[in-house]
C-alpha cells in the first residue's frame, strides 16, 4: 500500500535533484563570462539616458510625474529590464541551423528547459551588479531614495517572475519560426522596435494620450517593462486586471509554441535532421 507514496516521493526527488544539477551546470557556466554579462548590463542602459531627458522636461512642463518620479520610474526600468531581458531566439537558431538541436532531442528533457536555465542562472549572476548599480545610483542621486513597502515589493518580484515568462514565451515562439526560415531573429528586430515604444521604456505610459493607452493595455508589451516598474515605485495601475493580461497572453503564446514545436519537429525531420 506505501510503495505508490514511495514512487512519488522518489518521483519528486528525482526532479528536485534533475533541476538543481541544470541549474548548479549553467550557473557555473555563467560564471565564466561575468566580466562579460557586465557589459550586457551596461549596454541596457537606455532607460538612465531618457531618465535624463525626461527629468529635464519635467522640470519644465507638467507631464504628470515629477522630476524625482521620473527618476525612480526610469532607474525600476533598467533593474526590471535586467531581469526579463531575454535572448533565447539567437540560441535557438542556432541550434537548428549548426543541427546542434539533433543532439538536445536524444536527452530525455524538453530543450526549452536547457534555454530556462541558462536565463534563469543569467539572472543569478546579474543580481551582484544590480545591487551595486543600486547603491551607486542613489549615491549620485539621494532625492530619489525609498523604500518601497514589503508587501509591494514582493508583488513586483512576481510581476517580474510573469514579464520573464510572457517574454521568453514570446520569443521562443518566434525562435520556432527558425524551423522553416534561416532567420528568425529578423522578426525579433520588428519586435524590438514596438517593444522599445510600448513597454514603457521610452516613456511611462501615464504621459501617452488616452486613446493610445487604451490600445496599448491590451497588448502584452507594458506588462513586459511597465507594469512591474510602475508598481515598485508606486504609480498607480490595475493589478488584478494586469495580472490576468498577463496570464490570458501567456496561454496564448503558450499554445501557439507548443503548436510551432510539433509543426516544426516534422519539418526538421524532414530535412534530414
Amino acid at each position: 500500500m506505501n510503495l505508490p507514496i514511495r514512487n512519488r516521493e522518489s518521483g519528486k526527488n528525482w526532479l528536485i535533484t534533475k533541476i538543481f544539477t541544470l541549474l548548479s551546470v549553467y550557473y557555473a557556466h555563467m560564471l565564466e563570462y561575468r566580466a562579460e554579462i557586465f557589459f550586457w548590463i551596461l549596454s541596457g542602459s537606455l532607460p538612465i539616458i531618457l531618465m535624463g531627458v525626461w527629468i529635464e522636461a519635467a522640470s519644465q512642463s507638467d507631464f504628470g510625474l515629477n522630476s524625482v518620479e521620473f527618476a525612480r520610474y526610469f532607474f525600476a526600468v533598467f533593474q526590471v529590464r535586467q531581469f526579463t531581458n531575454i535572448w533565447v531566439i539567437w540560441d535557438f537558431e542556432r541550434e537548428v541551423i549548426e543541427g546542434k538541436l539533433s543532439f538536445k532531442l536524444l536527452h530525455p528533457l524538453d530543450p526549452a528547459w536547457h534555454h530556462v536555465a541558462r536565463h534563469i542562472t543569467e539572472k543569478m549572476t546579474r543580481f551582484p551588479f544590480a545591487i551595486l548599480l543600486t547603491v551607486l545610483f542613489f549615491t549620485l542621486y539621494p532625492q530619489a531614495f525609498w523604500i518601497p513597502q514589503l508587501s509591494t515589493f514582493l508583488l513586483t518580484l512576481i510581476t517580474i517572475i510573469f514579464a520573464f515568462t510572457l517574454y521568453f514565451l514570446i520569443q521562443y515562439t518566434f525562435a520556432m519560426l527558425a524551423f522553416w526560415i534561416e532567420r528568425a531573429s529578423a522578426i525579433q528586430q520588428f519586435w524590438m522596435l514596438a517593444y522599445i515604444f510600448l513597454s514603457g521604456m521610452t516613456a511611462p505610459l501615464d504621459v501617452f494620450p488616452d486613446t493610445i493607452r487604451d490600445i496599448i493595455i491590451w497588448t502584452p508589451f507594458p506588462y513586459l517593462l511597465y507594469f512591474p516598474s510602475a508598481l515598485l515605485v508606486g504609480i498607480p495601475v490595475n493589478v488584478v486586471r494586469s495580472l490576468l493580461i498577463m496570464l490570458g497572453w501567456s496561454i496564448v503564446v503558450f499554445v501557439l509554441n507548443r503548436w510551432l514545436w510539433r509543426k516544426g519537429l516534422k519539418q526538421y525531420s524532414g530535412m534530414g535532421a
